[in-house]
């Protein structure tokens, strides 16, 4: 019996995480997440058989997917005839997405493996010169992490980055019921709006790992878990140095940036 894409279900491959979401209503919703502003176009990442797709395609953008599975670049190029020039069989993680949309704008959106996740959050703030706006599903656990605020036990180094650049909202919930293989877990739907002005006044390479060493010991206060930058005795004297990480914002992370490189 020869192979039909078009009547062929594409099989959920655990290896890449895959929960394909079946429920019409949700993935309309999610569709419906973005705003439209400031781009032309939408890069859908795992499509999975295009369930999301199709809603994406109704919209005045124009839209591409990346997708690392074979057989689902298969499904989709036999059943959205109109999509096959913007299907991109690859990793987005190692694609370079220059070659597409050279320096234009786009917004990210998907259903998102959750074995990597985080990783296209760290790809897309990588990028975020590009991307004025992302919304997607994740873990319900890590889209209340990337969405939570100083104080809270889940707030750590995805918090911070992302919101030093983005407004974050976590928009709803998904139960596992509408994906095939049903997750273990709740999913959760996020929002992430590039703020208007996201240039930092202090070096950004050195938030990031002011940022990243300082959650690394969480439990520590800043002026112990930061002892390798070597600062000077003054500057741990400043009152914010006797505060562990998760009690400062993403503002006092900016501040404590500043200070480090100002004693550098």
């Amino acid at each position: 019996m020869s192979y039909n894409p078009k009547q062929h279900q594409v099989k959920a491959k655990k290896y890449l995480g895959q929960h394909f979401l079946n429920d019409e209503s949700v993935a309309q919703k999610i569709a419906d997440t973005l705003s439209l502003k400031r781009y032309a176009n939408i890069l859908e990442i795992g499509p999975g058989m295009g369930v999301l797709t199709k809603y994406l395609l109704d919209k005045p953008v124009t839209t591409y997917v990346i997708e690392i599975d074979t057989e689902s670049v298969a499904y989709l190029q036999a059943n959205y005839l109109n999509l096959a020039p913007r299907i991109i069989e690859q990793d987005f993680l190692k694609y370079d997405l220059s070659h597409i949309f050279k320096a234009e704008p786009f917004a990210i959106i998907g259903n998102f493996p959750y074995n990597i996740s985080t990783q296209i959050v760290f790809k897309t703030l990588d990028m975020r010169d590009q991307i004025p706006e992302f919304s997607g599903m994740f873990q319900k656990e890590v889209a209340q992490r990337i969405c939570s605020k100083e104080g809270s036990k889940i707030y750590g180094i995805l918090s911070v980055l992302t919101q030093a650049y983005y407004d974050a909202e976590y928009l709803f919930t998904v139960p596992p019921n509408v994906f095939n293989p049903p997750p273990k877990v709740d999913s959760g739907v996020l929002r992430l709006v590039r703020k208007e002005d996201y240039s930092l006044p202090c070096d950004d390479a050195l938030f990031f790992k002011v940022v990243k060493t300082a959650f690394q010991q969480r439990r520590k206060t800043l002026r112990n878990s930061l002892k390798t930058f070597n600062l000077s005795d003054n500057l741990k004297a400043n009152v914010i140095f006797g505060k562990r990480p998760e009690q400062l914002s993403v503002q006092e992370f900016v501040e404590l940036t500043e200070l480090i490189e100002k004693d550098a």
